[in-house]
């Protein structure tokens, strides 16, 4: 039996630009891709005319095809992971095909590239030698539980949130972190890219004036830390 091999690539978090040449090069070589949607991944691949067999592997899916992925790649073939955005396994499916592959004997090869958290910790002005990632909280069950844990936290923390929402996280943070300062990204990369920096008040007195739409991170200072202490 010839062992294939496992990519786990990174792509654009908005700008098709930002993808780097190796990720092109592998997802041009490897025999077959994982995606999360065929028609999102299509897009990146027609733009840069890589013509390729397409498989769905989600949050969904992903328990019921992991065996017949491996096997295939356990008989010689190559496969290239990737998410509609950036890093595949952070905050996204595919962690448990990693983690299966590697116990089977697999070469996992990571292709580096575009990172939402990473790039709004880079542009937010928040401390940055240590931090809490947290990527989406729970929707229901134990959300308020890590909200009272957060509150406590004495480094940066990273949250991913949905336009659906970010309204809900603002509320929730006015109410356990009143004073801390919070950077809110919008749609990182894209055309209507925007930062919104302030108490959870503040941010939450001038909505009205916000568009509501796209992919958030939000990113919150550590417990104690001033504005102030930015500038010296």
């Amino acid at each position: 039996m010839s062992l294939g091999r496992l990519y786990v690539v990174a792509t654009p978090i908005g700008n098709l630009k930002d993808i780097t040449f190796r990720a092109v090069e592998t997802l041009k070589e490897v025999d077959f891709i994982l995606c999360e949607d065929t028609r999102v991944t299509k897009i990146l691949l027609d733009h840069y005319e890589i013509k390729k067999e397409l498989f769905s592997f989600n949050a969904q899916s992903e328990s019921h095809k992991i065996d017949s992925v491996l096997e295939r790649i356990l008989n010689g073939s190559v496969c290239a992971l990737v998410s509609d955005a950036g890093t595949p396994c952070i905050s996204d499916p595919g962690i448990r095909l990693v983690n299966k592959a590697i116990k089977e004997g697999i070469e996992v090869c990571g292709i580096p590239g575009a990172n939402a958290a990473i790039l709004a910790l880079s542009i937010g002005g928040l401390p940055t030698d240590s931090f809490a990632f947290e990527g989406f909280l729970p929707q229901k069950k134990g959300r308020q539980k890590i909200l009272k844990e957060l509150a406590e936290e004495k480094r940066t923390i990273v949250l991913y949130e949905s336009a659906y929402r970010i309204e809900k996280l603002l509320e929730e943070l006015n109410e356990y972190m009143p004073e801390r300062v919070v950077v809110v990204e919008r749609e990182l990369t894209k055309k209507f890219e925007e930062s919104w920096r302030g108490t959870p008040s503040q941010i939450i007195a001038d909505l009205p004036n916000k568009i509501i739409k796209g992919e958030f991170v939000v990113i919150i200072s550590p417990l104690n830390w001033k504005e102030e202490q930015n500038s010296r």
